[in-house]
This record gives structure tokens, sequence and C-alpha cells, in this order.
């Protein structure tokens, strides 16, 4: 398939690398003749091959995203690929400065600002927002079908009145705006103390912003005050943020709950380390 797609592009690379921490595409790392590194990416299914294609012309000019170079639509066997530019820099890690998480929340809120307009014609990303508690119900009970396989029926059982109870408790959602559903650090790639941007978009959807902020929170936010503080100024500098203590015990939950559920589905001898660390979690969230 490899072949085929470098045979698509016309791309004879000095050097090709397969990127070993992408959970759900293919992607390949291309040294170039001239120096320059481009990514090949293959999306894991056709639909998810669409949303990204299309968040490409929304997200340009508006938020900063890597260059798409080409694509190619695929054919029976591939679902399609992209051929993009490097973000000089390496992902966002807890070591980041006050001034980086500051341009993280510029970065979110920017995308946030986009909503859906009938001059935006879209195949592969929905607006989720009217039926927004009906999508979040969902995703929960799809994944149920996967995480009940691999639980103990009591932990579902308490699993899934938590799910309901909580739901109870949520604010009116936010929206409609353009949002990530993968919005972690090793999707924002930084450069020294400047944001580069942000990449994959397999999973964007438009909907509330309740639910975005959920992954960033777990690996970055939650492990320093300061970090947390200058992304909610960051983010506030472009619109106003909702009371996230409302919203994130419910969705770092669900998150846990349907993460269970995505490793059963994907494998869960290829994300063991993945699935016992969100088991230990959802039992001790039950527990509290």
């Amino acid at each position: 398939m490899l072949d085929r797609v470098l045979a698509q592009f016309d791309l004879r690379p000095l050097s090709i690398n397969k990127v070993e921490d992408s959970h759900s595409s293919t992607v390949y790392k291309c040294k170039l003749s001239n120096g320059e590194i481009n990514f090949i990416k293959i999306p894991y299914s056709k639909l998810k091959y669409r949303r990204e294609k299309e968040a490409y012309g929304i997200l340009k000019g508006r938020v900063l995203i890597p260059k798409l170079v080409a694509d190619w639509s695929g054919d029976r066997e591939c679902p399609g690929a992209f051929l993009l530019s490097e973000l000089k820099g390496k992902p966002l890690t807890t070591s980041a400065s006050p001034t980086v998480a500051f341009q993280v929340g510029v970065l979110h809120a920017s995308m946030h600002n986009l909503q859906p307009t009938s001059e935006i014609k879209m195949t592969g990303i929905k607006n989720e927002f009217p039926n927004w508690s009906t999508f979040i119900e969902d995703q929960f009970y799809n994944f149920s079908i996967d995480t009940k396989e691999v639980i103990e029926e009591e932990l579902y059982k308490k699993a899934s009145v938590k799910f309901e109870e909580m739901k109870q408790r949520l604010p009116s959602p936010n929206g409609p705006s353009f949002i990530h559903m993968d919005f972690r650090p090793a999707n924002i790639i930084v450069e020294g103390d400047r944001v580069s941007g942000i990449i994959d978009f397999e999973s964007v959807r438009f909907g509330s912003t309740e639910s975005d902020f959920t992954k960033l929170y777990r690996d970055f936010l939650s492990f320093d005050s300061d970090l947390f503080n200058a992304y909610q100024q960051g983010y506030k500098s472009i619109r106003p943020l909702i009371d996230l203590e409302l919203v994130l015990p419910f969705y770092l939950f669900t998150d846990t709950f349907n993460s269970i559920g995505w490793c059963k589905r994907r494998g869960l001898e290829a994300n063991t380390l993945f699935f016992e660390k969100n088991l230990a979690n959802l039992k001790k969230m039950l527990c509290n």
C-alpha cells in the first residue's frame, strides 16, 4: 500500500520511517532530497479520510495546522492518503512553560470559534450539536459493548449507573463549535516557547466544546496549576471559557470508560498498558 501511495504522490524520499506512536492512522516520516520533511498519513477508514480532508479546508488560514501538500482519495484497498508538511518541533509535554500553555489556550479557543455554516458542504464531518445528549449516550453505549466483555459485571453495572447520574447534572451544551475530539499533547506540536500547530483531524465534529477539554486536562493541565491558569488566560483572550469544574468530572469518567472499550476493539495485546491504566482509573472513580 505504501508503494502505491508513494507512486500516487510521485514521491521518491531519501528515507522513510514509520511513526510508531500513531494510534489510529498509519503515518510515515519522509526525508526529501531537498532536506525537507513531509509526512504520509493513511487514515484508518474512508470516513476518517473524509473528515480529515474537510478539516483542512475549514481550518486553513484560521488555525495553525500542517500544509496539505497533496491527497489521494484511495481505492478499494486503501481508504485514502495525505501528504503533509512538517510542523517544526516536538509534541507538547508537561515540562512546557506557561507561555506555551497560554498559546495552547489561544489555539484551542480559535478552533472552538469556528461554527458550521451553509457554505460548508460536509460528507465526513457531522454537526452533532443539535442532538448532543444523544451523541454522548451513543458513544458511551457503543463502547460499552466492548467494555462489558473485559471488565467485571458488577463494575460495568456501577459504571452505567454513574454515567446516567452524572449526565443529569450537566449544564446546557456550549456550541456549536468545531471540536477536535482528540485534543491531547501528542497532537500539539511545540518548538521552544512557540506552538507550531495541531495535527490529526480524523475524529473532528461540530458539537459542544465541553467534551474537548478532557484529554488535554488528563495529560497536561492537571499536572501544574500554573500551566492550567495560563491555558485558561489564553483561551479567554479569544472567547469565554465554560465552567470546567462542572463538566470535566463527567467527561473524564466517560473517556476512561470508553477508552477501555477502544482497547478491546483495537486489540488488548497491542494496548495493554493503556487498558490497565484506564481500568485502574475506572475502579478508582467508582470507589470515590
